[in-house]
């Protein structure tokens, strides 16, 4: 690929090789003025990642497709300074659907030649492209639309016959993989973390801001004797090892984030689930979480009813339409009784200390 080529597709090795073969030290890349403007993009892409995908405009002259080419490491720099898992499978995914923006509207050599960086055999004949079922299977896991089944689709002789566009996702999720996968990095020189800790600083204040927005009242601690009767049934459910359908999982998970609970004690709670993929789980749990830039919340009672989810019924339920509704009000009613029982021991404490002034004057 020319340079300009490289500078859309910076995570792929011939990408890696040109860079190296620059010569920039880590030194110039921080510090010198020469290249600001790919320091500037590098900020630009991690909060761009933010939002869900990051820009790609077109780049022209050597000046413009250096920094592009660049601000990819340098924005790698950052990513594993913030070291927060949930955001790099956030920046992970924005770098790749980007990427499959632009790879859609690829040729299929191109896309051919992409692939095989990644490891993926293909071939294209008769307008469709070809690939071994195994390959198929690995970046397709992840896929939850019906249409990705193997059993939907057209195989013969160990090989899937995919559509352009379809081929073009697939990579999506190679690229997705191999960038997320390059985390945590184990060792981050000090120059590096100091020269971005202003930056890390305001990335993280943005991305807790942006949970806050989408996410949850701040309940504060997670307190499972409150949950609804849904919710603690379907939590019995999974501590008794019994497979929940995938609406309740769903409804579970987002009510358990959305309380307060992290992504690693949801985890915990599926771990003895008869068919536990901890990875899948893992990045079901952090897509539901907000990973893709949606934060999804619980469903309302109404849905709950018309998947069959809503079990237990009890009083406060008939005057509540929303799980996360009936847990604040649980909490609202247990901090008022918590008051009384606190004013009553004042009213106690008053009775004590008057009886014993009596006593003295005695």
């Amino acid at each position: 690929m020319q340079a300009d080529e490289l500078a859309y597709y910076p995570f792929i090795s011939e990408a890696s090789t040109h860079v190296e073969n620059l010569g920039i030290s880590l030194d110039s890349l921080l510090n010198s003025r020469a290249y600001r403007a790919a320091r500037v993009r590098g900020i630009e892409r991690v909060k761009e990642a933010l939002e869900g995908e990051i820009k790609k405009s077109p780049v022209s002259g050597e000046v413009q497709v250096l920094s592009e080419l660049l601000s990819y490491p340098f924005a790698r720099m950052l990513v594993a300074c913030v070291d927060d898992q949930l955001f790099t499978r956030r920046y992970a995914l924005a770098e790749a659907k980007a990427a499959y923006t632009l790879l859609k509207n690829e040729t299929p050599a191109f896309l051919l030649k992409f692939g095989e960086d990644f490891g993926i055999s293909a071939d294209f004949r008769d307008s469709y492209f070809c690939m071994h079922f195994t390959a198929y299977i690995h970046f397709s896991n992840a896929l939850k639309d019906p249409t990705w089944k193997l059993t939907n689709r057209q195989f013969r002789a160990g090989e899937v016959k995919i559509t352009k566009e379809e081929f073009a996702r697939l990579l999506e999720e190679a690229v997705r993989e191999r960038i997320e996968q390059s985390f945590p990095i184990p060792e981050i020189p000090s120059e590096v973390s100091n020269f971005c800790a202003p930056y890390v600083a305001e990335i993280k204040d943005q991305f807790e801001i942006q949970k806050k927005k989408f996410g949850a009242t701040d309940f504060g601690a997670v307190e499972p004797e409150l949950f609804p009767p849904c919710i603690s049934h379907a939590l019995a459910n999974v501590q008794g090892g019994i497979n929940l359908a995938h609406s309740m999982r769903f409804a579970m998970t987002s009510f358990l984030l959305s309380v307060g609970m992290s992504v690693d004690e949801i985890l915990n709670l599926f771990n003895i689930s008869p068919d536990f993929n901890a990875e899948l789980t893992l990045y079901q749990i952090e897509h539901i979480a907000g990973a893709t830039g949606n934060v999804y919340k619980p469903p309302a009672c109404d849905t709950m009813r018309t998947y069959g989810n809503c079990v237990g019924k009890d009083r406060l339920c008939e005057k509540i339409n929303h799980p996360l509704g009936y847990y604040e009000r649980k909490i609202y009613l247990r901090n008022k009784e918590r008051e009384k029982e606190k004013e009553k021991g004042k009213e106690r404490d008053k009775e004590k200390e008057s009886g014993k002034k009596k006593e003295q004057e005695q």
